[in-house]
């Protein structure tokens, strides 16, 4: 068959289809998929619809609570599945616990079905956000895998757009469904999974092909993600000073899904520019013009270290003959050292008290006399800031690190104090101070993970970071099951059954628990912000074990890698 001329029709659907088939396109579907994974953060919305519509106590929301948080941060059945299952089958996976899972509790809420039981609520909401999971590991992993070279800013913007996914959703339901909470929970089950299967086939593992100004992109990205987070805040801000009108709603709805949508178009021109060169460098397959075999060299690097994994450690090795900071532990050297032991503490101490404060947002509102739409731009402003702690941790603490040698794990104490502030601000109360507050617990929450991760991967190496990272996060449940449910909520309870006395009421006598005043969350916040003091100094004493770590240069091994890569392609390229 002789070569048909390439018409301009023709051009297009082949443009089209390279866009489509492209990394940045998969990367822009990971963006959208993430940003629809953290609905957990919107647990301190809706939250009241199910303590008033099912009859619980202060005690049995924060157990849901618990049962979410433990959900949102037990991913290693996720990262298993994803070891031997293709992407696409872990993004359907995760689909449909998300639907099912916040679906049958929105059929709870509004009498659907019988009242279930509480055991059965806790497994709904464990499945539901446990879902983000495999958004993490479908989304997140595989993008950092196409674009290895840029996987620190990358994970900070995936990050940082699932910390700006409360607040975007919150601005979509009151396009779609106007006030009401209770169908907050119905998106919720239906957009991030309709997401997912939308985008299924997008996101795949993919060649690595370097380009020069990679990086420039993900600079863009970075403006754009900031300039959405910027309008989501004045638009809460706002929201709470004027009464929003139903189309009012749907504008500044529209405003944030194209903002949400703007990273297209940069990645647009950028697959231009690559389809261009593409077909202007078009070779014969023998050609080597401009294309080295990097990813082969890659893939080579990096599977040669999994041969040496099965090897069993004695107790000297385990105990006493560990390796460096920075060099590879195993599992066990690395969860049963004294620097994971002190991160561990610091963790449950920060990342429990930064939960039990958003899953009790929505009722701290109320008991302050806060209105229902104040108590959503909380939520909102908490989501937000969110989004700039993990861009501060990710971007600054790198750049910190690299020119200073500023030590992450002095950030994170610097964090951890921060947040100690926050808490202070809810015990004592003042005219405001809630605002101020839902900024800096969400801004130190939101650094706090990243910089976990980090850390981990600094001291521990990177061989086993998959597995070690899901086990650092998973004093975070812990720490949120015994500060909110044994903690926070006895104590709400307490001080709620104190009013019903006064007024001459038993607990039979009402529906629902509910406590009205300052005193409400003071005695839970001053034990809250103690914990986190403690959670700081135990920060500090990681800083002072690893200060000398930190002064060295901890990327050389890397670099050199890396240089040895460059060299073995050099030479494969003059064969």
């Amino acid at each position: 068959m002789g070569e048909m001329p390439m018409g301009k029709d023709h051009e297009i659907l082949q443009f089209t289809n390279h866009v489509i088939q492209g990394r940045w396109f998969s990367l822009f579907a990971s963006f959208l998929i993430m940003a629809g994974a953290g609905a957990t953060y919107l647990f301190g919305t809706y939250s009241k619809e199910i303590k008033s519509s099912l009859g619980y106590d202060q005690t049995t929301l924060n157990l849901l609570g618990f049962f979410k948080d433990l959900g949102a941060n037990v991913g290693v059945f996720s990262g298993l599945l994803a070891e031997v299952t293709p992407t696409w089958f872990v993004l359907l996976v995760g689909a449909s616990m998300n639907f099912t899972g916040y679906f049958m509790i929105w059929f709870s809420v509004v009498g659907k079905i019988q009242k279930p039981n509480v055991w059965l609520m806790c497994m709904y909401i464990c499945l539901g956000a446990n879902s983000q999971n495999f958004a993490n590991t479908g989304a997140l992993v595989t993008s950092v895998r196409n674009f290895p070279e840029s996987r620190g800013n990358l994970i900070g913007l995936l990050k940082g757009f699932t910390g700006l996914s409360g607040a975007i959703m919150t601005q979509l339901y009151l396009a779609v469904y106007g006030n009401d909470a209770t169908s907050l929970i119905l998106l919720i089950a239906w957009l991030p999974a309709a997401i997912s299967v939308i985008f299924v086939y997008t996101i795949r593992e993919m060649r690595v092909v370097k380009q020069p100004n990679q990086l420039r992109v993900f600079y863009y990205c970075l403006a754009i993600a900031i300039v959405l987070a910027l309008f989501l805040m004045v638009m809460t801000l706002v929201e709470r000073t004027v009464r929003f009108t139903h189309a009012a709603y749907v504008g500044t709805a529209t405003i944030a899904c194209a903002l949400l949508f703007l990273p297209l178009l940069v990645f647009f021109r950028e697959e231009l520019g690559v389809f261009r060169r593409k077909n202007i460098i078009e070779p014969p397959r023998v050609s080597t013009t401009e294309h080295p075999p990097v990813p082969v060299v890659v893939v080579v690097v990096e599977n040669k270290d999994t041969n040496n994994n099965l090897k069993c450690l004695s107790f000297n090795d385990i105990f006493l003959n560990k390796p460096e900071r920075g060099e590879d532990y195993s599992i066990l050297q690395a969860l049963l050292s004294t620097d994971m032991l002190i991160l561990f503490v610091a963790t449950f101490c920060g990342l429990g008290t930064s939960l039990t404060a958003v899953d009790n947002l929505g009722q701290i509102g109320e008991s302050l006399g806060y209105p229902t739409t104040t108590i959503k731009s909380f939520v909102s402003l908490l989501s937000i800031w969110n989004f700039f702690g993990r861009i501060f941790s990710g971007f600054v603490s790198e750049a910190l690190l690299v020119k200073y040698k500023f030590p992450r794990t002095l950030m994170m104490t610097l964090v951890l104090l921060l947040s100690c502030i926050g808490l202070l601000l809810i015990a004592f109360p003042f005219n405001g101070s809630v605002y101020v507050a839902s900024v800096i617990i969400g801004f130190s929450f939101g650094a706090q993970l990243p910089l976990l991760f980090s850390i981990i991967s600094e001291l521990f190496g990177l061989k086993y970071y998959s597995t070690l990272f899901n086990c650092g996060q998973l004093a975070s449940p812990l720490g949120s099951y015994i500060l909110n449910v044994k903690v926070t909520g006895p104590l709400y309870d307490r001080e709620a059954l104190k009013d019903l006395a006064k007024k001459g009421l038993t607990r039979s006598s009402v529906k629902e628990l509910t406590c009205i005043g300052n005193q409400c969350y003071r005695q839970a916040f001053v034990i809250l912000a103690s914990v986190a003091c403690f959670g700081a100094l135990a920060s500090l004493i990681l800083v002072a074990r690893t200060r000398n770590f930190y002064k060295g240069d901890i990327y050389k091994k890397f670099r050199e890698q890396a240089e040895a890569t460059e060299a073995e392609m050099a030479s494969t390229n003059n064969k």
